[in-house]
């Protein structure tokens, strides 16, 4: 079985998972209310797999499904104003076909990225537990690990996605620094032919306020992008 078959079947697998009583109550209880906006949408309401090609040299971690975006969508940062911030600038680096991710059948491609989060499921007000955390973690882990052949860099959105990554790419065979490297924006760090970088999360609180602009999210996929040996 070639990688791309590999990854396929793991996202099926994903996409099926019932681990966590909390998250499987709240996504399905959001996708049979619904919000008034997307009344004719028929949500996805299961755990959301990761999206991008098999020989990816790039991944972008975030932290789990939108309520309303991916958990509605079935696509990772799609349908929400999050994923409106993070495919636009995907785009303006060349690392996207489109600016937008509106549905998983809009044509969107990307090129030489995978988007994936370390919890495949839409928590109660965008808060995982660390227990939850810990439990999807071995779906990150293969994950990294069917893209370790190509995969060249990382970019890891938010604290809570860089406490969730570090012990998963180390159990997919990378070392990783004793003490583990703290999150900041703007750090990289070394692992063994990997670049990981670290960027606050695309989250409304973040790019309304300023924290996170346009600009400073280009410059960090610029330079990943740039490690990763992608035009």
């Amino acid at each position: 079985m070639d990688d791309s078959s590999a990854l396929a079947r793991l996202d099926r697998r994903v996409a099926d998972c019932r681990a966590c009583p909390r998250l499987v109550d709240w996504r399905e209880e959001v996708a049979r209310t619904k919000r008034a906006a997307f009344a004719d949408w028929t949500y996805w309401g299961r755990p959301v797999p990761g999206f991008g090609p098999a020989d990816a040299r790039l991944v972008i971690i975030g932290l789990a499904p939108a309520a309303h975006g991916g958990n509605r969508t079935g696509r990772m940062f799609t349908g929400d104003r999050s994923g409106d911030v993070l495919y636009q600038a995907l785009y303006d680096v060349g690392l996207a076909s489109q600016p937008t991710s509106v549905s998983a059948d809009d044509g969107l491609e990307l090129h030489g990225v995978r988007v994936t989060a370390p919890v495949h499921c839409a928590p109660p007000a965008n808060k995982p537990t660390p227990g939850e955390r810990d439990t999807c973690r071995p779906w990150l882990v293969q994950e990294l690990t069917l893209l370790r052949p190509t995969l060249k860099a990382a970019v890891v959105l938010g604290a809570f996605g860089w406490q969730a990554a570090l012990p998963a790419f180390a159990d997919a065979g990378w070392t990783v620094p004793r003490p583990r490297p703290a999150f900041a924006h703007g750090t990289r760090v070394a692992l063994d032919g990997l670049d990981l970088f670290g960027c606050f999360h695309v989250s409304q609180r973040n790019t309304f306020t300023g924290r996170l602009t346009a600009e400073m999210l280009r410059e960090v996929l610029r330079g990943a992008a740039e490690a990763a040996g992608l035009p």
